[in-house]
Formats: C-alpha cells, structure tokens, sequence
C-alpha cells in the first residue's frame, strides 16, 4: 500500500468539505442516489454529516447503510487529471447525548449556519465508519486504500481551548496565515479546526485547509508551528520543516 497514496488522500479528504453522497434509492429499487453535502471529520478523523430526517437520503440510510461518498479537488479544470476520493462506508445515525453534543461542537464550527436550521427542523448527525478507500491521483495513479483517516489528537477540549486562544489574542498570526496562502481577506478569518497535520480556516462562508510544516501531536508542537509560520516569509513546505 502506497503510503503517499494514502497521505494525498487524506489530505484531499482534509482540504474539501464537500461530496457527494450516494445511497440505495427506497423510493426506486436498485438505483443508486446521489447528492451534494457538507462535511467536516470527527474525532477518528471519519466524515461527520447533517442530514434533515425528511431528506431521500435518510430514508435510504435508515432501509440500508451502505453508502459511498466522492470526493473531488475544488475547480479543477480537467476533473480527470486531479485528485479524487471515493469512500465505502456504512453510515451510522449518532444517538448518544454526548456523541452529539461532540459532533454538534465541532459541525457548528464549520458551518455556523447549520446551527439556526438543525434549531427548527428535524436534522441528525451521521458518521460514515469507512469500509475501503479508493483513491486517483490523476491519469494511472489508481489506488485501492484501507486506512486512510487518522484520529484527530486534539480533538475535544483540548482543539477548543487552542481554538479560542488563537481566534482571541492571536488574530495578527491567523491574518498572516491567510496571506501567506492568498485566500481571500475582505472578512476576517476564524480558526475552526486543528489536527496533526493542518489547521481549518473559516473566512465568510469558505473553508480552507492548511497544511502545517510538520506533523504536530502535542499542543506544545503545534504551538512552535504557529510560531514558526506566523514568523515565516512564505508558507514552508514539509522539506522546509524545522529549517
């Protein structure tokens, strides 16, 4: 198993917040349905959907649970030649209290938006556990994957607290983050995630993944990371990191 294969992929996973889901159709037997959804990964590192309780999808999921979800990099000229992801999954519905009140936490900080609906409609979060992977790095870049999410280190409080206190005192740093990568600035932007491997930038409506210079699995290491860049010139790359 190709171990870059499996790091792009999950980096795909990591930087695009959207796919499209595909379920078994219980209002057309033996066809599949598909739709866009919103995404963001859950503590294991797995995608964590919002889905209303009237929607085909739910209706599909409840008959069967099987599912598939695709994910593709964000406007590619030629779809073929770029990245894309498809997960086989077995969709769970989450029950437990404080399994959503986690999810809620973490969903609400990506889309802020969702939280005014899942109030006044009937929504529930769904864990889609992976079964397999496959992965396609452009023309000939074929890979069957089996483990592909990682567990988020600091998922949690722990994210929480390192959230706030960035989005709190260090505003200038997370400025510079943005400009350092181009993204756009007419709005200020929000740490909303951070894993081992990048931080979730939500500026306006978009979301944007960074990929830090070096794998961090402690808050102290992910503090020198941010040091480093809120420092840096340009944004470092991994044979950069350290340096």
């Amino acid at each position: 198993m190709s171990v870059k294969a499996i790091k792009h992929a999950r980096e795909l996973l990591l930087k695009e917040y959207h796919g499209v889901l595909s379920t078994h159709s219980k209002a057309m037997p033996g066809f599949p349905f598909g739709s866009v959804v919103p995404y963001c990964l859950d503590a294991q590192g797995r995608p964590l959907l919002l889905i209303s309780r009237i929607a085909q999808h739910t209706h599909n999921l409840q008959m069967q649970a099987k599912c598939s979800l695709l994910v593709g990099e964000r406007g590619a000229h030629d779809v073929q030649a770029v990245g894309r992801l498809t997960l086989l999954a077995e969709a769970r519905q989450l029950q437990d209290g404080a399994e959503i009140d986690a999810a809620a936490a973490r969903y609400y900080r990506y889309f802020p938006a969702s939280q005014d609906y899942h109030r006044v409609h009937d929504f529930d979060f769904w864990c889609l556990q992976p079964v397999r992977w496959r992965y396609i790095g452009g023309f000939g870049a074929i890979h069957w994957l089996d483990q592909v999410a990682l567990a988020n280190p600091f998922a949690g409080a722990l994210e929480q607290g390192m959230l706030e206190h960035m989005n709190a005192d260090h505003a200038a740093a997370i400025a510079h983050y943005v400009a350092l990568n181009g993204l756009p600035s007419e709005v200020p932007a929000q740490l909303v995630g951070l894993d081992s491997e990048g931080m979730h930038l939500r500026i306006g409506q978009s979301l944007h993944w960074l990929v830090l210079p070096t794998s961090c699995n402690t808050p102290a290491e992910v503090r020198q990371a941010l040091v480093q860049l809120a420092r840096a010139e340009h944004w470092p790359t991994a044979g950069e990191a350290g340096a």
